[in-house]
């Protein structure tokens, strides 16, 4: 699979969200839809992108036991988007659920990419705050290895554990990663973060872009520069 960048659609409904990809005169960028698009907008808002021709990565993160989590994927995964995601932390048991959910009757499913941790956790709150006294690193690494095992796809990680993860999982087990940042870019509350061009470097299948394209004077200036840096 080519390397590409999945725009980051943090907007609170269908409008703005529409008329901030109507600024793209070319290629159609992918989209990330997270919780607060999803929201907003109900599921109509992954129809319509689909109708429009991007690429749609669903980000709702679930995570809860695996019965609700299966029940839920069934809803989900006639949507039409290219990829959804779980929370590594519930569990093999609770994505192999996932799986099964989300694939349908012809067996054929969407994408399914396991978050690992997010991108605003350093060492000090995994051990401080969430009590995992295990090296960062060694926590993603072992949730990645907890997806493959439970038929996952890949994974959400930093583009910092892009290379370990394809090392522990293989090159065709997918890192999807946010936390990307222009060198001249404010790192906001991102912890783990690097360059477009990095990422390429520590082999990133897929870079997340919201702040950077969204809040940049030319957004479509912004995402070109990423996909050269990047792709």
């Amino acid at each position: 699979m080519k390397r590409t960048v999945i725009v980051a659609c943090d907007f609170p409904n269908m409008d703005t969200t529409l008329r901030f990809l109507d600024s793209f005169t070319g290629e159609k960028p992918y989209v990330k839809i997270g919780m607060e698009l999803f929201y907003g907008a109900g599921p109509e808002i992954v129809r319509e992108l689909k109708r429009r021709g991007h690429g749609v990565f669903l980000d709702l993160k679930l995570h809860d036991i695996p019965n609700t989590v299966k029940s839920a994927m069934s809803v989900l995964r006639d949507l039409g988007a290219d990829i959804v995601n779980v929370h590594a932390a519930g569990g093999i048991d609770m994505m192999k659920a996932a799986a099964e959910g989300l694939t349908r009757p012809d067996g054929t499913r969407p994408l399914l990419i396991a978050v690992t941790q997010l991108t605003s956790t350093d060492q000090a709150r995994l051990t401080n705050e969430l009590l995992i006294d295990r090296p960062l690193e060694q926590v993603v690494i072992s949730y990645a290895k907890n997806a493959r095992a439970a038929g996952l796809d890949g994974v959400v990680c930093s583009p910092l554990e892009a290379g370990m993860v394809h090392e522990a999982c293989g090159g065709d087990f997918l890192t999807v990663t946010p936390g990307i940042r222009f060198p001249d870019s404010d790192t906001g509350d991102q912890k783990r973060v690097t360059t477009p061009e990095r990422a390429r470097e520590l082999g990133s299948d897929f870079i997340v872009v919201g702040r950077p394209i969204t809040r940049a004077a030319d957004p479509a200036a912004a995402y070109d520069r990423c996909v050269r840096e990047f792709c």
